[in-house]
């Protein structure tokens, strides 16, 4: 793709967000979105793919339903009672249809199963970009409206943990096992959301950078399947030590960082005297874990058949760019220590 090209488009995106993150109204937080949609469907079709293509359609047809969904409940709500701010939704009906709405947009379940075939078309930057960037804008605005309907939210969230971790039981494609924890991670933020939105936000911020981590390694190792990860170690041996690491914090496993806003849901939800929905939340988290213990199986304990020219390609000079690899995998792994300074820094900004 042209690099004038690709930086409007990057702008775009940025923009999009940036809008939507600004926004006090439903329709600029629309227009926003309309934004973030419309630039990111070149990136997913720019290899002319077939299965780029019918991404790219399918993930257009998706967010435009959520998008039309969004506009006729704002529409609504101000027919209702008068206002377009969106911090005055409080009829229920439209509250109910934009969450949904932003439920679709996000993938949650049971709306999440456009997710991971839309993530398996694409190519591993842009499937990153999907599964960080593109949730932020309707995170955003699903944490302002959350509060009106707690029965709703919660279920969502046990629905996505549930569904999210059965879902990567059965899958040894790369790009959908990483969909469908993103779906499982979703569930976590969703289910103390109406507590903590500082805890909502530290989840956040960590399924980002852990996810970051995640397709960067599987970019580095040009892998996309569990099968070819079993070349990984006469590629970059390293990564290779370290990625079971990442997966396994991808998963909460301690003392690894994806344990710290698991930690802090559960003791939240048991503080708000929902032990039910922490203990169905812990037992979620078991599904995750066996599937990204598969992958680390397949990293780790197997190995090709290979002749003396193909155990070599590690002594060879990598020339892809290994700086955000490498501060990204290092914050999935050794965040935890500090957990009280991250902490102390997220609590005042919320």
């Amino acid at each position: 793709m042209n690099p004038y090209v690709l930086s409007i488009l990057l702008m775009g995106l940025g923009l999009g967000t940036t809008v939507t993150f600004a926004s006090s109204h439903w329709l600029l937080a629309w227009m926003g979105l309309e934004m973030n949609t419309l630039a990111i469907l070149p990136l997913m079709a720019q290899h002319h793919h077939p299965r780029a293509v019918e991404a790219a359609t399918k993930y257009f047809l998706i967010q435009s339903a959520a998008a039309a969904t969004i506009l006729f409940a704002s529409s609504t709500n101000a027919w209702l009672s008068g206002q377009w701010d969106i911090q005055h939704i409080t009829h229920p009906l439209p509250t109910v249809m934009i969450t949904i709405a932003l439920s679709l947009k996000l993938g949650l379940a049971p709306l999440h199963a456009w997710l991971p075939e839309v993530v398996q078309g694409l190519d591993l930057t842009t499937g990153l970009v999907l599964s960080t960037w593109q949730k932020l804008a309707p995170f955003a605005l699903l944490l302002q409206i959350s509060p009106e309907i707690p029965l709703l939210i919660t279920s969502l969230g046990l629905i996505s943990m549930l569904a999210g971790g059965w879902g990567g039981l059965n899958h040894t494609q790369l790009r959908k096992v990483l969909a469908y924890s993103s779906v499982a991670h979703l569930g976590w933020m969703m289910v103390v959301m109406q507590f903590s939105t500082s805890l909502t936000a530290l989840a956040l911020l960590m399924y980002v950078i852990m996810t970051t981590s995640a397709f960067l390694t599987f970019k580095l190792l040009k892998s996309t399947d569990m099968n070819s990860l079993a070349m990984s170690w006469a590629k970059t041996p390293s990564v290779t030590a370290l990625a079971p690491m990442m997966l396994l914090s991808l998963g909460g496993l301690p003392p690894l960082s994806g344990f710290l806003p698991k930690w802090l849901i559960i003791q939240e939800l048991t503080k708000q005297e929902l032990g039910l929905v922490a203990t169905v939340a812990a037992l979620s988290a078991l599904l995750s874990l066996f599937f990204y213990l598969r992958v680390c199986y397949c990293l780790t304990f197997t190995s090709s058949p290979n002749n003396l020219a193909g155990v070599a390609p590690w002594r060879l000079e990598s020339k892809q760019i290994s700086l955000p690899l490498a501060t990204s995998t290092s914050l999935s792994i050794l965040l935890l220590p500090i957990s009280p300074a991250i902490l102390s820094l997220t609590l005042p900004l919320f």
